[in-house]
């Protein structure tokens, strides 16, 4: 069975010509040698008959010659009569024998060699038809041998004639059949090819036949080739045009959301300032009533400013994971003593489940991942409350924020982290002040994508909602985080008195909520609109000041990293002692690639007094380590 399999494997691999070929040697060769055999097996016993014959008449001259000296024991005349016989041509012995069976005279040949023989044994008869003995006549076989080698050699030279002639005449017959076969088949390559592609009519009817046909279905194929090409072109034309339009919409949106966002988070910035500054010293309960109710609206307006920003530094790509090894148990610490107030005042539980696992991640990328979802989960929650929970998986760690909110329909769970998409008609509402602008999850899904992560989502309308998020675990037992880096770490129990900080920004409000605020901190406060300004005051002061807070964006296309450069190199500038600090709206992805590029730390507007505070003291800090190194 193998054998045969391998014998059709083989034959499948010839061409069609070499088939047609073989198709005819084949029966050719088998039919020629059956032919030769029998006319040569026919031809080689005619022969040792003929041979036979003459062993007999050979045989029976010297029994007649034999009679009478046979009766009278002449050994003599037996010899010589015997030996007569041996003069024939192809004998090679002859015996005479008595009629008891002795050997009375024997003669062989000795100038030939002897070889295989053909023996005849013929009676003496005497004339009253009495056997008196026999005669034995031995013939060679060399005639026979070498008629068998003249007749094998005749065989061979027929049967090669006979194949080469049945081979030229398969191979003209197979070139007939399959050139135009071949050229078919070079046809359908080019026309697969895409190229044009058609065959001459020649051949066998059969053949013109398909030949025709194929001529006739590249044409069709052609004609249908040149129309798709065509609606390609034009649906690539028309595809490019939408790119454009939406690169360009894309682009006009993104100047947009920064314009507007650094447009109103200017003002925004200084009501946070003025804010703080009314309810310094304020022991009125109306008046601080009223002075919460702004800060409500503006942690509002802070919040929705937050996501925009999350998503400009996204676009920018100045968002590169710093991979650290921390105990996730710090990181829940931290989210909900964020949250806990927050869910509280709406009725609701937080609960952060206790865990020894540690995992390798980046902080703050996997910090702003939980709050979105935390924040997300409460503003979607009207009862019940929001859970937050890990646990190992294999070699990560799954973390999960469950709450019992209002839930996603199906058909909506493949959007919601698409940007600017939010699921409306739940019939339940977020609580007043804290709807977002479907932004968090679409900013989680982008940090997931750079943490080379996944997020999970699964919900039932009014049942609630689970977010997972995988992680890498690292092996526990490790020393504890030096510091979180947020700048909430900081405490706020070191005091800003006698600080000497200089305060640039251009908007004329900003610098007076600024200078309220330090000052009501204990700060001496030096402020300048401008360069000319705060170089105006380097050249009058005694001594530099210890922080410098600068806008990033100034009048007439300056800046504040150029303002901080021109203040180190004025002769009585600032030095390693100085701490500096940049504050800005701007979300142009350009601008925060500028920012990031600095080595400046940055808070982006509103920053609220309680930030402001706490990053002061870090650089300050920071800066008196770095002077006294």
């Amino acid at each position: 069975m193998n054998w045969n399999f391998h014998v059709l494997r083989g034959l499948a691999r010839l061409t069609f010509a070499q088939q047609l070929i073989l198709l005819a040697l084949v029966p050719a060769t088998a039919a020629t040698l059956a032919a030769i055999a029998v006319l040569t097996r026919q031809h080689l016993d005619n022969l040792t008959e003929l041979m036979r014959a003459n062993a007999q008449t050979v045989a029976l001259q010297v029994a007649t010659a034999a009679q009478a000296p046979l009766v009278r024991m002449d050994r003599r005349i037996l010899q010589r009569t015997a030996q007569s016989g041996t003069y024939q041509p192809h004998v090679q012995q002859v015996q005479i024998w008595s009629d008891d069976g002795e050997i009375v005279a024997n003669s062989e040949t000795v100038d030939r060699a002897r070889s295989e023989g053909l023996q005849v044994v013929v009676p003496i008869v005497s004339e009253e038809g009495k056997q008196n003995g026999k005669v034995m006549v031995e013939m060679s076989l060399d005639a026979v041998q070498h008629a068998r080698r003249s007749v094998w050699l005749n065989v061979v030279l027929v049967l090669a004639i006979s194949l080469v002639g049945v081979g030229l005449a398969g191979w003209w017959a197979a070139r007939r059949i399959s050139e135009p076969i071949r050229a078919l088949g070079k046809a359908v390559d080019r026309l697969g090819a895409g190229e044009a592609a058609s065959v001459a009519i020649e051949g066998t009817s059969e053949v013109r036949h398909l030949q025709h046909g194929f001529n006739q279905a590249a044409r069709a194929l052609a004609e249908s080739h040149r129309l798709l090409q065509s609606r390609i072109s034009e649906a690539t034309a028309e595809l490019a045009r939408k790119n454009q339009q939406l690169e360009v919409a894309s682009q006009a949106k993104t100047r947009l959301l920064a314009a507007a966002s650094h447009d109103l988070r200017q003002p925004l910035h200084a009501l946070t300032l003025f804010s703080d500054g009314l309810a310094n010293g304020e022991t009125d309960p109306v008046r601080l009533q009223r002075i919460g109710h702004i800060r409500e609206c503006v942690d509002s307006l802070d919040r929705l400013f937050s996501e925009l920003l999350n998503l400009s530094q996204l676009d920018a790509g100045v968002l590169q994971p710093q991979w650290a090894d921390f105990p996730l148990d710090q990181l829940f610490d931290e989210i909900s003593r964020n949250f806990r107030p927050v869910a509280e005042q709406q009725g609701l539980r937080l609960v952060a489940r206790k865990t020894d696992l540690w995992v390798r991640c980046d902080y703050v990328m996997l910090s702003r991942i939980l709050n979105n979802l935390v924040s997300n989960s409460l503003r979607h929650t009207i009862e019940g409350g929001v859970l937050i929970g890990a646990r190992r998986r294999g070699r990560g760690v799954r973390i999960d924020v469950v709450d019992t909110g209002v839930g996603i329909a199906v058909q909506h769970q493949a959007r919601v982290f698409e940007e600017f998409y939010q699921v409306e008609g739940t019939g339940r509402q977020a609580p007043r002040g804290q709807r977002g602008m479907g932004l968090g999850l679409a900013t989680v899904q982008r940090l997931a994508d750079l943490l080379n992560t996944r997020v999970e989502l699964t919900s039932r309308p009014h049942k609630g909602t689970c977010v997972r998020v995988l992680v890498r675990s690292a092996p526990a037992a490790l020393p504890a985080l030096d510091a979180a880096p947020t700048v909430g770490a900081i405490e706020e129990e070191a005091s800003l008195e006698q600080l000497r900080i200089l305060v640039i920004d251009d908007e004329r409000t900003i610098l007076e909520g600024l200078t309220v605020v330090l000052t009501n901190w204990g700060a001496e406060v030096m402020a300048a609109q401008t360069r000319a300004e705060a170089l105006a005051l380097a050249d009058e002061w005694d001594e530099p000041p210890d922080v410098v807070v600068s806008d990033l964006l100034l009048q007439g296309g300056d800046n504040g990293l150029d303002v901080i450069a021109a203040l180190e190199r004025h002769p009585r500038g600032i030095g390693s002692g100085t701490a500096r600090l940049l504050v800005t709206g701007e979300t142009k992805p350009d601008r925060l690639r500028e920012v990031a590029s600095a080595g400046i730390t940055v808070l982006y507007k509103p920053v609220s007094p309680r930030v402001l505070r706490q990053a002061i003291q870090a650089q300050r800090a920071a800066a008196l380590l770095s002077a006294d190194a």
